[in-house]
């Protein structure tokens, strides 16, 4: 679980060091998520001492894309400090989770020992991953919040492409763009839909804790379904499914409403608008 957002108390930052902040995106990133991530740990939100009870993090959408994992090799790509790779695991799979922050996984290498469970994490940006693994899984994994973090699609796909063994799946869940359109307070548009460039913004608090006292600038873009299908079929995957979802499995927006146990949506937006989506897509054989 990890709902990678850039919702929150969002500022402009000043044009002057604009340009050298997204020339460094990766470090400025990295130590938004440092600082973020001791606060995520801690949170309600995500209710560690359940999780270490034994609740499995994995939402309704993605487990039934997964199936079963038992003895599956899987490739969690940006797990944050590694709810979800445990979670597959203690279903039975040998997992390697990989995310950009340090203090992300050192976390999720303490939480995995508290709990008893055995998944390798590697710190490394994706897009360098195949400087320090060089290895195929039957499962590459990537859910809720990742891609934004990320500025070139393809080769997002070409690094899926080239950890899935032939024959392996991409079991994606994301946010859906539509969401990102909008400003905080789903007021009204504020973000083009399509990827014309950075956004690079302040924040204070966070989405498991708006009040919290952390302030980070960070880097994103926003990715259209058709750049995302587009870059999976490039890289030669086939997709074999993708749905919408009129709600959010985590209650990580504002002005939310949850109509059923674990299903949220923008009040005043009803079901009018998508907020997740899901695919399936396989590397032929």
């Amino acid at each position: 679980m990890q709902p990678n957002l850039q919702s929150g108390l969002a500022k402009k930052t000043n044009h002057d060091n604009k340009m050298d902040k997204i020339s460094d995106y990766l470090n400025v990133n990295k130590e938004a998520w440092n600082k973020k991530t001791p606060v995520h740990f801690a949170s309600e939100f995500y209710d560690n001492e359940a999780f270490i009870a034994g609740k499995n993090s994995l939402n309704s959408i993605e487990l039934a894309l997964l199936g079963d994992v038992k003895e599956k090799r899987i490739l969690h790509l940006q797990c944050h400090f590694g709810q979800d790779s445990i979670s597959l695991a203690r279903m039975g799979a040998e997992v390697t989770g990989v995310d950009l922050s340090d203090v992300s996984i050192k976390i999720a290498n303490e939480l995995a020992e508290k709990t008893d469970t055995s998944v390798r994490f590697i710190e490394c940006d994706l897009y360098s991953l195949d400087q320090v693994l060089n290895e195929q899984f039957d499962i590459v994994f990537t859910s809720y919040g990742t891609i934004g973090w990320l500025p070139d699609m393809d080769r997002w796909a070409d690094v899926v492409s080239k950890f899935l063994k032939p024959g392996g799946q991409f079991v994606f869940a994301e946010f859906h763009p539509v969401v990102w359109m909008f400003d905080d307070e789903f007021a009204g548009v504020g973000y083009n839909y399509f990827n014309d460039g950075p956004i690079h913004e302040t924040q204070e608090g966070t989405y498991t804790d708006r009040d919290a006292d952390i302030h980070e600038e960070y880097v994103m873009w926003n990715h259209g379904t058709s750049e995302v299908l587009n870059a999976l079929i490039k890289s030669g995957l086939v997709i074999n499914s993708f749905n919408e979802f009129d709600y959010s499995p985590y209650n990580c927006f504002m002005h939310t409403v949850e109509f059923e146990p674990g299903k949220y949506r923008i009040e005043h937006l009803g079901n009018y608008i998508p907020m997740v989506y899901s695919l399936l897509a396989t590397k032929p054989a």
